[in-house]
């Protein structure tokens, strides 16, 4: 049995193994944890999302949603904060986001 040798893996193949490992490890994280734990510098903007569901609460015409749901507003330029749909409407200070206001709806108190 003298000169047989063991077939190995290649350096290459253990290369991309380990490559395949890190990927999976940082995908598993940015779903469990959040992106933007692990990629602070990557900023979105939710803008255009929170038009649109402003909008589709005001069609239906939900209050609850329009009137009360807290939104995640992240505008990329200002730390994110937290602000519902009808004082996103009806305050002059985000009226650069073009929320529109829901005559439809009314809110007792926002």
């Amino acid at each position: 049995m003298q000169g047989k040798k063991g077939q190995g893996l290649s350096t290459s193949t253990i290369v991309l193994i380990i490559l395949a490992v890190a990927v999976l490890v940082i995908l598993i994280l940015g779903f469990t944890i959040g992106w933007s734990k692990i990629f602070p510098f990557i900023q979105s903007n939710n803008i255009q999302d929170i038009k649109t569901a402003c909008g589709i609460a005001c069609s239906t015409g939900s209050t609850y949603d329009f009137c009360s749901v807290q939104r995640d507003i992240n505008d990329g330029a200002t730390p994110s904060f937290k602000q519902n749909c009808f004082n996103l409407a009806n305050n002059a200070t985000y009226a650069n986001y073009g929320i529109d206001k829901c005559s439809s709806i009314t809110c007792a108190s926002a």
